[in-house]
């Protein structure tokens, strides 16, 4: 069924969702009540906020800024933290449930909550002081605060350990020098959770007021990708920080992985979600298209892209759930994240690019949301650990020999 939305004088066509053609194994049915209900509000939200106007978004390369307390209000940053650390107390499954429904609606949704839960929250809430926990988790949780995590540089992607930016001692604590490039949120964010190595060479990382004296950031322009998010670099020329703006317990560049190990879950499971909208699209159309007196859908090529699809969705959501499971009992690994990360990016890129074909010459149009997810995931596959890298980290795993 189709729902016709007035968006902008324009109308776009929403659609509506039977999801249970999307769990193909009835995974959600196994999921307790209080996460179903959590889900659904999600998805209430994406389906009457989001989708209505996301396509006006992606192609003027705008957001709402009320999409950040409404995510706050709906649970979504940090939902796996305990409440008195701004979160909800909910399992790491329901936080992946939660990125999987805000990534039906746009990547750009989901990372906003993947930043602030998983990038600023969580480092202030495990490697934080007390004082710092009071200030920052509560404005953070609620979305009257937004944060971004800065470690990737000009210079180094891959290769975070050979960062430049700089912690200098100095009377009344340090001053910090360097940049930080490919920033979700950073033009709009209060705070940054900034990772730079002291003079002993060792990372640290840093909470950092972006209104102090010698910050600047800028918004990059020109992205054919995630243009309903806002990015930017940031300039640390000489910015005086205190002993007190030091995360006391994140010294070392482990730390910030583990950050990325959070991030990476989350998007393990959003990738999903953008797989089932890009499906859902397809079949919807090929059930209604009709070409040579008969819906496209009864062609057996047309049926054998749809049956893979939602094969290929079926094997992520099945390793998405025993994902959650393990790290609901403290048992996953970074290799078994990385792992499916890099697999759920690359199968949710095989199905927007396969539903895009089942739409013709329609899918690359704003009517439809498939051509938007794909250049999303054009991103994806790159941050957060590029592809080939979780490969190499997979590979490292299975045989005890790093090849990097």
């Amino acid at each position: 069924m189709l729902i016709h939305v007035l968006s902008d004088a324009k109308c776009r066509k929403v659609m509506s969702y039977p999801f249970k053609y999307h769990d193909y194994f009835d995974l959600d049915d196994t999921l307790p009540e209080e996460v179903q209900m959590a889900r659904d509000a999600v998805r209430s939200w994406v389906d009457s906020v989001v989708s209505p106007v996301i396509e006006t978004h992606a192609m003027e390369a705008t957001f709402d800024p009320t999409w950040f307390s409404e995510l706050g209000a709906l649970g979504c940053f940090g939902p796996a933290l305990p409440a008195e650390d701004g979160g909800q107390g909910l399992s790491e499954t329901a936080y992946g449930v939660l990125m999987r429904e805000l990534e039906r609606g746009d990547t750009a949704i989901r990372s906003m909550a993947s930043v602030q839960g998983s990038l600023v929250m969580y480092p202030i809430a495990s490697f934080g002081s007390t004082e710092q926990k009071e200030k920052y988790l509560p404005r953070l949780g609620r979305g009257d605060w937004i944060g971004c995590f800065g470690l990737t540089e000009p210079g180094h992607g891959s290769d975070p350990g050979s960062m430049e930016t700089r912690l200098q001692k100095v009377a009344g604590g340090y001053k910090l020098s360097g940049s930080k490039m490919w920033i979700t949120n950073a033009p709009v964010a209060d705070v940054a959770v900034i990772w730079a190595k002291k003079e002993d060479g060792k990372v640290q990382g840093v909470l950092l007021d972006l209104k102090k004296e010698g910050v600047k950031v800028e918004t990059i322009s020109g992205k054919w990708s995630l243009r309903a998010s806002v990015t930017g670099t940031i300039y640390m020329d000489e910015v005086l920080i205190s002993v007190d703006d030091l995360l006391p317990k994140a010294t070392g560049l482990g730390y910030a992985f583990k950050c990325l190990n959070k991030a990476r879950y989350g998007i393990a499971w959003g990738a999903i979600g953008a797989a089932m909208d890009c499906y859902h699209t397809a079949l919807s159309y090929a059930i209604e298209r009709h070409q040579f007196n008969k819906p496209i859908a009864s062609f057996q090529l047309t049926q054998k892209k749809l049956a893979e699809m939602i094969t290929t969705i079926s094997q992520a959501q099945l390793m998405a759930f025993r994902l959650g499971k393990l790290a609901d009992q403290g048992a996953v690994t970074s290799a078994q994240i990385s792992m499916a990360k890099r697999a759920h990016v690359e199968m949710a890129l095989k199905v927007a690019r396969e539903a895009r074909q089942i739409l013709g010459a329609m899918g690359i149009t704003n009517d439809y949301p498939v051509m938007r997810h794909m250049v999303n995931l054009e991103t994806v596959i790159t941050y957060e650990g590029t592809h080939d890298i979780h490969l190499l980290i997979t590979g490292h795993d299975v045989t005890g020999l790093p090849a990097y």
